[in-house]
């Protein structure tokens, strides 16, 4: 497996990390403008289970790019898009146009990890979906887009810590305890392990992201993608074609 676990070098504490998340904010800021004028598509995808630093690292991504390039899906489980004509159309009505990025906070592998841990993907069905996967993939790239894979990995015991938190406010227990899938799962693990070794691809890798630190998340995940972007992005602004004069 060629999967990227990507980190910072040195220790930093709390200010230090926050003055390099602000930082590197203006500096994704920047990445971005090529992609808006040379009209790039982008897609980024945040998995990982309950409680592993997703949403606090997304929140510093959105503080970074211009938000009317960019849509963020949140993908729950729904009866009737997964039963009801092929299982990847929504993921297909929701991709980016020309400049624009698409984040995907849960993606389309949420029907290889949580669906088929709570036994609503049959297991005869895996190696296709993983088939359908890649081909969706390899399609997004052969088009242009930059795909961008992260995926959050925490702890056992700090996704029981932060999900007790989440139980402690009245407004934000609902759907801690519903389907709630412990990331020590064995059957998660298990679903995880295959899903690296079939989807963790030459044009779409994964990035590992340690999640039992938010905040040290949050900058690894942020350094990926913009290394994602330095490398993707064109350096030069697009030529201006002046108007013919008759």
């Amino acid at each position: 497996m060629h999967d990227r676990e990507v980190s910072i070098s040195g220790g930093r504490d709390s200010a230090g990390l926050s003055s390099a998340l602000a930082a590197l904010r203006e500096h994704l800021a920047e990445l971005q403008l090529p992609q808006i004028a040379h009209r790039r598509r982008a897609i980024i995808l945040f998995e990982g289970p309950e409680a592993a630093g997703k949403k606090f690292a997304l929140k510093q991504l959105a503080a970074a790019f211009d938000p009317c390039q960019f849509v963020v899906h949140s993908t729950d489980y729904d009866r009737r898009e997964a039963n009801e004509g092929h299982w990847l159309a929504r993921f297909w009505r929701q991709l980016p146009p020309a400049g624009q990025t698409a984040i995907f906070f849960r993606s389309w592998y949420r029907r290889v990890l949580d669906d088929r841990v709570l036994g609503r993907t049959a297991e005869d069905s895996i190696a296709r979906v993983f088939d359908e996967i890649n081909e969706f993939e390899v399609q997004q790239r052969d088009y242009g887009t930059l795909l961008v894979k992260l995926y959050f990995d925490v702890s056992a015991d700090v996704q029981e810590r932060r999900l007790a938190q989440r139980r402690s406010n009245p407004w934000r227990a609902r759907g801690t305890q519903n389907e709630m899938i412990r990331a020590d799962d064995p059957l998660y693990q298990r679903a995880l392990d295959e899903l690296r070794a079939n989807t963790d691809t030459r044009w779409s890798p994964w990035r590992t992201i340690d999640g039992d630190d938010e905040q040290q998340a949050a900058l690894t995940a942020l350094e990926a993608i913009a290394e994602a972007w330095s490398k993707a992005m064109p350096a030069e602004p697009p030529q201006l074609v002046s108007p013919r004069v008759a």
